[in-house]
């Protein structure tokens, strides 16, 4: 009995234990759902806030990248300063007159030419126009007056322009050409002159020759080897020592200075040609000065000279380089001819090339022929003198583009007596016995050439 009501109670229980289980099963998963959800929210928010996060740090990175991105600095359009025009001048010569503008550094310049109305009676006038460029307050107007111009004027045309007024009187033609280092514009105004003015007395005193007595007396020397040519129409000759003063030309492995050796075999030169040919002789410079290229041949001109010689010594990158060298004024027919003209013109091979350009119209004027026979002659009885005693190459006569026989108006030439470059050659340059030797060889050839140009 007892079995039987314990049974009963038992089943009477289970669907409550049941439902009791399934309720705590029910609630275990409802639990497990529910933190689930909650886990999976929260790893959302977390992504989420981490997101926002790394957005205002990249926000922060960039603004910090913005706020330190280093400046860009713009380089401001190169202000080009006005050329200063520092000089105005003037040279009367036999055949021509030359006015040269220098300037502190190069400018463009444009020029126009007037011509002359004799209904209105104004003068014929040629101007230049150089652009970008200031008149120093020193320079003033040039009187000139010599037959072929009346004044050289010169004004601030405009604010950024520099004008100059030749005031012409005759003219048959006219070249302009520059010049560089310092950068010069020069004017050659050629025509007729009156008769009057065409015989003014030149500004350089030439030298007396040496009287006769003296000539004599050298010519019964036993070094005496210089034939006294016939008389003829050279009587005159001026003597360019090359570079001076604050220029030393080419400078020798040992220091040797161009500008020394040149103006000593120079005035060894004038007195052979004085005493033993009986020339009358200028030179260019007795002393250690600078004169710049234009002016060595306008001395020329201006005393009525029938030669120019311009004395110097040559130079080479190639240290065993060596001979003697003559030149003439024309093109330059070889690379190595161009680099020896801008050596002695103190210049670059473009500016070279520029001369070479107006020498084509330059040439016409000058005694091209004339020059070529001095040179060859020169070159000749050089090489022989000093051969006889220092075996030396004979390099030749050659043509080149050289200022400073620009403008000369006889025959002109430009000698190379060795390479101060080359050690042994230096040595001997140094020598007063060598520079002898060469003013004997140089002074042969002018009086071969003067015998042949009777």
């Amino acid at each position: 009995m007892l079995r039987i009501i314990c049974f009963f109670v038992l089943v009477m229980l289970l669907p409550v234990c049941g439902s009791a289980s399934a309720e705590e099963s029910n609630s275990a998963k409802a639990g497990a759902k529910s933190g689930t959800d909650k886990s999976v929210k929260g790893k959302a928010a977390k992504k989420k806030a981490k997101k926002t996060v790394t957005k205002k740090a990249d926000s922060k990175r960039v603004k910090a990248r913005k706020d330190h991105v280093p400046a860009v600095h713009v380089k401001p359009p190169e202000v080009k300063l006005p050329a200063n025009v520092k000089e105005l001048r003037s040279w009367s010569n036999p055949d021509y007159t030359r006015i040269a503008v220098t300037l502190d550094r190069e400018a463009t310049f444009e020029y126009h030419r007037i011509g002359q109305n004799p209904e209105s009676n104004l003068a014929g006038r040629l101007y230049l126009d150089i652009n970008g460029a200031r008149l120093n307050p020193d320079v003033k107007d040039v009187p000139v007056a010599d037959g072929l111009l009346k004044t050289a004027r010169i004004a601030q045309y405009r604010q950024d322009t520099v004008r100059v007024v030749l005031d012409l009187e005759s003219i048959k033609d006219y070249k302009i050409f520059t010049f560089s280092d310092p950068f010069r514009i020069m004017i050659d105004i050629r025509g007729d002159r009156r008769q009057e003015i065409s015989t003014l007395k030149p500004v350089i005193e030439a030298a007396p020759p040496a009287p006769p007595v003296a000539r004599d007396q050298a010519a019964n020397k036993p070094h005496q080897k210089v034939p006294p040519p016939a008389v003829s129409k050279v009587r005159r000759i001026v003597i360019d020592p090359g570079h001076g003063g604050h220029d030393p030309g080419a400078v020798g492995p040992d220091g040797t200075k161009e500008k020394d050796v040149v103006l000593a075999i120079g005035l060894k030169l004038a007195k052979k040609l004085r005493e033993e040919i009986g020339l009358d002789v200028v030179m260019t410079r007795t002393t250690d000065v600078f004169l710049e290229l234009q002016e060595r041949t306008a001395i020329a001109n201006q005393v009525g000279a029938d030669l120019f010689l311009s004395i110097h010594a040559n130079a080479a990158p190639n240290r065993s380089a060596s001979g003697i060298e003559t030149y003439y004024l024309s093109l330059a027919k070889t690379e190595k001819a161009a680099q020896l003209a801008a050596k002695e013109n103190g210049t670059s091979l473009e500016k070279v090339s520029m001369l070479q350009a107006v020498l084509f119209d330059l040439m016409a004027n000058y005694k091209i022929n004339d020059s070529a026979h001095l040179a060859e002659m020169v070159q000749k009885e050089l090489h022989k003198k000093v051969d006889s005693r220092w075996p030396v190459k004979s390099l030749g006569v050659k043509q080149g583009p050289f200022y400073v026989l620009v403008g000369a108006s006889m025959p002109s030439i430009l000698v190379e007596t060795a390479f101060l470059s080359n050690e042994k050659e230096e040595q001997r340059l140094k020598d007063a016995h060598y520079q002898d030797t060469t003013a004997d060889g140089i002074a042969v050839g002018v009086s071969a050439y003067i015998s042949g140009a009777k």
